[in-house]
């Protein structure tokens, strides 16, 4: 792929495959192509410093979710961030905004990184920094419309929001906000070592550490999710289609 339009393609074949086999991917699919349309629209209309770098950077970071995702989907292992949140999918057992965040841990905290730096080459990573936060506040901006329309697939969740008062995060021991900075402060670091697939790899044990806290929350956090987990849907493609119709408004809101 060498377009953010041959992206979105694969994407819609992604959510599809997600939609007809009922498989949790699904929700992260979902969440993320409408990242990556919204990326787009911003390239059309110039938002960004280095529209063109951007769009090589869009292409890259995509295709390390999309690749991961074949590879898995092929019976191949990915990196163990994302082997951990496409084994999840498995069962029904999780909530969906871990299934979310599981997606958003491996492609924010291990991905990003890797394809900032490649996009820049032998450049100064600092060039990148500006538009790079663009993409974490886009996806940020979607995450928190998911979040406040919880309520729509995840009554329980979404009555526990409001009364978190902006530390919703902590019920899922999972912050966008540190997983941007750590991110970003890896891009610098991948950028700059000489064995990168040995940094790679280093990186990824650490993301998957994070990826098992998600999935093993510990024992009040875990009873947590059990409760509201009990109230949520348990159609994958209907929540997927609702995933869709908050993304959306949250878009053109």
């Amino acid at each position: 792929m060498k377009t953010i339009d041959e992206v979105l393609v694969r994407m819609d074949q992604i959510v599809a495959e997600c939609k007809s086999n009922q498989s949790r991917i699904g929700y992260f699919s979902i969440l993320y192509r409408q990242v990556t349309r919204r990326i787009r629209d911003g390239i059309l209309v110039r938002e960004f410093e280095d529209n063109p770098r951007m769009e090589k950077l869009d292409v890259l970071f995509a295709s390390r979710f999309i690749n991961a995702y074949d590879s898995w989907k092929n019976g191949q292992k990915p990196t163990e961030s994302w082997f951990l949140a496409f084994e999840a999918s498995k069962t029904s057992k999780y909530l969906v905004l871990q299934h979310l965040f599981l997606g958003i841990n491996a492609h924010i905290n291990l991905d990003l990184g890797i394809s900032a730096a490649d996009t820049m080459g032998t450049q100064p990573i600092a060039g990148i920094q500006n538009d790079f936060n663009k993409i974490n506040a886009v996806l940020s901006e979607l995450v928190e419309g998911v979040k406040t329309n919880i309520g729509n697939v995840s009554p329980i969740f979404g009555w526990l929001i409001p009364l978190a008062k902006g530390r919703d995060e902590m019920l899922l021991n999972f912050s966008i906000q540190l997983a941007r900075d750590g991110a970003w402060k890896y891009a610098g670091e991948y950028h700059g070592c000489e064995d990168r697939i040995a940094s790679i790899s280093e990186r990824d044990i650490n993301i998957a550490r994070l990826a098992n806290k998600l999935i093993n929350p510990g024992k009040f956090l875990l009873f947590m999710v059990k409760i509201v987990g009990f109230a949520e849907w348990k159609s994958v493609s209907r929540t997927m289609d609702q995933l869709d119709v908050v993304v959306k408004k949250t878009q053109t809101n």
